[in-house]
């Protein structure tokens, strides 16, 4: 993987590729042992979601928390995500557990973008 501080010959900053980030607003509770915060998806992808950061959250990169997302009346995602980013406003999830039921339902939810790679810096 190139650090995203390398440049090329010309100077400008190499792009990666991540998953594919579908955008769409929904409620999810986050939990973590007896703390809780209900917050909003901002976007998801087939290896992780970005979600508003509730007022008064503390957290830290690699903390361990449970999500559960509800998707219309009948799409419940329940799983296990670490805490890969923190923003002022955001914090960016990685999954590390997808419970075996809820895989199909998470890879129809994202549809074409959970096979699509997309270049950012």
């Amino acid at each position: 993987m190139i650090d995203e501080n390398e440049r090329d010959d010309a100077g400008a900053a190499y792009e990666q590729l991540r998953p594919a980030r579908m955008q769409i607003e929904t409620t999810v509770l986050m939990c973590r042992g007896d703390k809780s915060h209900p917050t909003e998806l901002v976007d998801i992808s087939a290896t992780g979601a970005l979600l508003r950061r509730p007022l008064g959250w503390v957290g830290e990169p690699g903390q361990s928390w449970v999500l559960d997302m509800i998707f219309g009346h009948n799409l419940h995602i329940h799983l296990q995500a670490e805490v890969a980013r923190i923003s002022e406003h955001h914090i960016g999830f990685s999954y590390t557990h997808i419970p075996e039921d809820k895989q199909v339902p998470l890879w129809n939810l994202l549809g074409g973008y959970a096979d699509i790679l997309e270049n950012w810096k």
